[in-house]
């Protein structure tokens, strides 16, 4: 989950596994794959940019768990 900002300024969360598509009008369009949308004041290389360092976040955590996992088994 992204955390994203409304045009009144409130703060939400998304998954950004749904998103289907991101469009500049000029604030982001966001499109959901349920075809619901929200526009953001992030631009779309900020929403690209917060999507990847959630993902490497991600990829950080199972890759400790791994490494905890196999030092254990020894």
């Amino acid at each position: 989950m992204i955390v994203l900002t409304k045009r009144n300024g409130e703060k939400f969360l998304l998954n950004h596994n749904q998103i289907m598509t991101v469009e500049q009008i000029p604030e982001s369009k966001i499109v959901m794959m349920n075809r619901d949308f929200y526009i953001v004041k992030e631009t779309p290389e900020d929403i690209i940019q917060k999507i990847q360092e959630y993902n490497a976040k991600v990829m950080d955590v199972r890759r400790e768990v791994v490494v905890v996992d196999k030092q254990h088994r020894g």
